[in-house]
């Protein structure tokens, strides 16, 4: 069978936006070939900075002819019915329908439709630009003088050429023709802007084509691209003495920025290497999209050295480049350098801040003091409905110094933390590189003296802030993290702007999941609906806000995440069901309980006594239906069964172990009594009738069943779990 080459060749195609637009190309191309009724065997994309390419292999030549038959009216309908039924089946008379029977129904028409399959080159000269012309780009432009005509293609930039070939793999291929805008599909494409001839290179199918735009600097595959940086980069600093700094994201981007792509080494001065490592980094990375290195075996200090990646393979080899790159990193790094100094230094309206240090004990003559002060004087909006920055770290603080006890932090150090955690929001460094703060508050706060914990909880407050995200183990870290996450949860629960759908604008989902990993990874004993309130409490001083109880229902949002959590840890719905209770607040204790109740159900005694519990609940919910009362009280005065008596005494000494058991929090203990109960239950259902003649001896047994039910209950609901 044929393959199908595809080839849009533009000018520059912004990098961020290149992979989405090659899945997005491959997706809507292969979507339209099965839905005009053909196959193929392999579809795989490209792209580089100037050209999407999609390489089909395997595609029918033709789709198949597709037979219908459309149902219409009785013989002898009304001609009005029989005139509609000709429409839509696109009849021309009522002699061209064939006539069916039924024996319940009689005669009836039915048109037999056959629908000519079509050849894959129509199908495709129709999608193609269609395609093209509703492509869907985050941002597109028009150009030339067609762009003044209504309904003008649009692309991400000019597009220049579409190459579109089809044959076999041993035959000769043919161009698809088509047009869009003026722009007629051919066989050529066109080598690299600046290294190539620039004139028009023919290709017949994928393979050649691969190999002339290697020929004319051209490497169309993204990954190898990836791989020749990477390569590179790591072998031209290992040569210097260095190593590179991986930078995943870096890579793909600068990948995306080369057709071509030619390693250099550019460097900078030593004195520059007093900045803080991420502020250099990030530096270079932003301004020049280059990599920074190391000295070999050295952790976090980097070298004048760093790594950038050219289009062009230069006669000088690319000398001029390096020093060129090497100029304006130098440049961006003494705004950096001077925005460093200027952090450390007073501010230059003291005066101002006297009142805000009074508000948080703070000491003026302390750099980031000084900046918490100017936050707060400035009454830097946190959300138009929920105050201030200011306002905002004193409820955090208030929150924070509630939670230290339960984590075991120091409730000084936790405060100090907490108000200094937002401090570096006023540094000319995060004004420059919001993707520091936290870090540079870190690096602030210890050159001024602070504790080690305090210094650490004012980076990792925000954390974790994903899935993959480290999580704070210091307890100061912890308690104002805490803090800090709940507070913006209560407070977004309180003005009705919860995540709704897809939409999350502040990323509440994200906060929500990082309570549940501070409180499982760090042990934490803690009434999250009590923390809820107390961080109500505080929003109380909120111009405009009204009082309302928002607990209920955030508890109700962190089950749902807490459920997505553990199912994404593997654990079963059903148990998770069976031991998260609506009033549940201690998420430590649930999933404590869900481990221990995971185990215990895949042992024979589980399950078994997981049938147990289910047959009971089921005969008393069918009695309870009927009007039957299982007594209060069991009387063992009306047994008349060694089974009954035995399965009393084992229930009276589960529920005593389990109880015991579960107030020291040892849940396996908890288990183990349920495992007790299996060989009585499994007795007394094999030797006792429990709707016995006797009313009274009926409802004694009903009365055992319950007992049964509550005993299991103090671990979970068995009624939950499937099996």
């Amino acid at each position: 069978m044929p393959d199908l080459l595809l080839e849009l060749f533009s000018e520059e195609i912004p990098a961020r936006m290149q992979r989405k637009a090659a899945g997005d190309f491959k997706k809507l191309i292969t979507d339209g070939l099965v839905d005009a009724g053909l196959t193929y065997e392999a579809a795989t994309s490209y792209w580089t900075p100037r050209r999407l390419a999609l390489d089909i292999r395997g595609l029918t030549v033709r789709s198949k002819d597709i037979r219908e038959e459309i149902k219409g009216p009785s013989t002898s309908a009304p001609e009005q019915a029989i005139a509609g039924f000709l429409r839509k089946a696109g009849l021309n008379d009522v002699s061209e329908a064939h006539v069916h029977s039924d024996p319940k129904k009689g005669d009836f028409y039915v048109a037999h439709l056959v629908k000519t399959g079509r050849t894959a080159e129509e199908i495709v000269a129709e999608l193609v630009p269609a395609t093209i012309r509703n492509f869907p780009w985050p941002k597109s432009m028009r150009w030339g003088k067609a762009s003044a005509k209504s309904g003008a293609l649009r692309w991400v930039r000019p597009l220049q050429s579409i190459l579109c070939t089809f044959g076999p793999e041993t035959e000769e291929t043919k161009v698809i023709e088509f047009e869009v805008d003026g722009i007629h599909s051919g066989n050529v494409t066109f080598g690299h802007r600046f290294l190539s001839d620039g004139q028009p290179i023919k290709v017949r199918r994928f393979d050649d084509y691969v190999e002339k735009l290697e020929k004319a600097f051209v490497v169309l595959d993204a990954e190898r691209r990836k791989e020749i940086i990477a390569t590179d980069a790591r072998n031209l600093a290992f040569a210097s003495g260095l190593d590179l700094v991986e930078d995943a994201g870096l890579l793909e981007e600068v990948s995306g920025l080369v057709e071509w792509p030619v390693v250099l080494m550019g460097e900078f001065e030593e004195e520059f290497l007093a900045i803080p490592p991420e502020v250099i980094q990030l530096t270079i990375r932003v301004n020049q999209k280059c990599f920074v290195t190391r000295k070999q075996g050295e952790e976090t200090a980097l070298s004048n050295k760093f790594i950038l990646v050219s289009n062009i393979v230069a006669r000088d080899g690319g000398k001029e480049i390096a020093f060129g790159n090497g100029k304006v990193v130098r440049a961006r790094l003494s705004d950096a350098l001077y925005f460093w100094h200027t952090d450390q230094a007073n501010m230059p309206d003291m005066d101002k801040l006297q009142a805000s240090a009074a508000k948080f004990a703070l000491d003026l003559a302390k750099p980031l003091d000084q900046r918490m002060a100017r936050l707060d004087s400035l009454n830097v909006t946190f959300h138009a409905k929920l105050g201030t920055q200011g306002a905002r770290v004193a409820r955090i603080e208030s929150l924070a110094a509630a939670i230290a006890p339960l984590v075991g932090a120091d409730v000084a150090l936790t405060k100090r933390a907490a108000v200094l955690a937002k401090a570096d929001l006023q540094t000319e460094v995060v004004g420059e590189f919001p993707e520091l703060q936290g870090a540079m508050g870190h690096k602030y706060a210890l050159l001024q003296g602070e504790n080690p914990s305090v210094a650490q909880a004012l980076e990792d407050h925000y954390k974790p802030q994903g899935p993959s995200d480290r999580v704070p183990r210091d307890p100061v870290s912890v308690a104002v993290a805490l803090a800090d996450k709940i507070d913006t949860l209560t407070g977004f629960w309180a003005i009705d702007e919860k995540p709704t759908g897809s939409k999350d604008p502040y990323a509440l989902r994200r906060a929500a999941l990082g309570v549940i990993r501070l409180i499982l990874d760090n042990d934490v004993r803690v009434a999250l609906k009590s923390l809820i309130q107390n961080a109500e409490s505080g929003l109380a001083s909120v111009d405009g806000l009204a009082s309302r109880d928002v607990s209920t229902d955030l508890l109700s949002f962190f089950h749902e995440r807490f459920k997505v959590y553990l199912k994404d840890e593997g654990a079963r719905h059903d148990a998770i069901d069976a031991v998260l209770s609506a009033d549940a607040d201690n998420l430590l204790l649930v999933a404590r309980r869900l481990e221990a109740l995971i185990v215990f159900i895949n042992t024979e005694d589980g399950k078994n006594l997981l049938a147990g519990t289910k047959r009971a609940a089921n005969i008393l919910a069918a009695e309870e239906k009927k009007g039957a009362v299982a007594d209060v009280a069991i009387d063992a005065s009306l047994f008349t069964q060694d089974e009954e008596k035995a399965l009393h005494q084992a229930v009276k000494a589960a529920s005593v172990e389990a109880e015991a058991a579960i107030k020291r929090e040892d849940f396996a203990a908890a288990m183990t009594a349920m495992a007790l109960l299996r060989a009585p239950v499994d007795a007394f259902f094999e030797g006792v009738l429990v709707n016995d003649d006797n009313e009274k001896v009926r409802a004694n047994r009903l009365a055992l069943l319950k007992a049964i039910r509550d005993v299991t209950s103090q671990v979970a609901d068995f009624s939950k779990i499937a099996g």
